[in-house]
């Protein structure tokens, strides 16, 4: 079991999934398939630095994340950036590329993926990477999960394709947890020629 989630927010909130498979959370055998799959996987791919998507005026930096010491998935520093889970494939390869972004930041303050609900199945999403590659995903669909509940498909592929999966928090705030009720997931396939 890996929890990579916690997407541990300057506020004080978690983002918590836990996912089921080989890796443990923490482990230093989380590192070693990362290192393993950096060194093969992505020698000819540039590291992502922007997402765009148009349908919802999303034009962000992107940065970089692994795994807070709790187990859980980094977060971006600030509510206008995304971060992309470097432990894992770079949007394009095979597997499934995560980015992470905020919504609902403190005091009203306009967040990254504020209206990732409105994305619908066909919408396009652009990423950029360091040598100016623009590679095009196409929404497959959406996605709410509870925080509790295993999201492996959420970090996890082993169809041969390249997929890129964003995530934001949903639902209702949870003072006491300090958490938002659900987590939402846009699946996107990248597009093919």
């Amino acid at each position: 079991m890996v929890t990579l989630g916690g997407f541990a927010l300057s506020l004080g909130i978690t983002f918590n999934f836990i996912l089921e498979g080989p890796v443990r959370s923490g482990s230093a055998q989380l590192i070693e398939n990362a290192a393993a799959f950096t060194k093969q996987e992505q020698a000819n791919s540039g590291l992502p630095v922007r997402l765009k998507i148009p349908g919802i005026n999303v034009d962000a930096t992107v940065e970089y994340v692994g795994v807070t010491p709790d187990g859980a998935m980094d977060a971006p520093v600030g509510p206008r950036n995304v971060a992309w889970f470097d432990l894992g494939p770079r949007p394009g390869e095979e597997g499934s590329a995560v980015i992470a972004g905020h919504s609902g930041w403190k005091n009203g303050v306009p967040a990254v993926f504020d209206n990732l609900y409105k994305l619908r199945k066909g919408d396009k999403i652009y990423v950029q990477d360091e040598k100016g590659t623009i590679i095009t995903f196409v929404v497959r669909e959406s996605r709410l999960y509870n925080p509790e509940v295993s999201a492996s498909d959420v970090f996890n592929s082993n169809d041969g394709r390249a997929h890129l999966n964003l995530v934001t928090c949903e639902g209702a705030w949870d003072k006491v947890s300090k958490t938002y009720s659900k987590r939402l997931v846009i699946f996107a396939d990248k597009e093919t020629d």
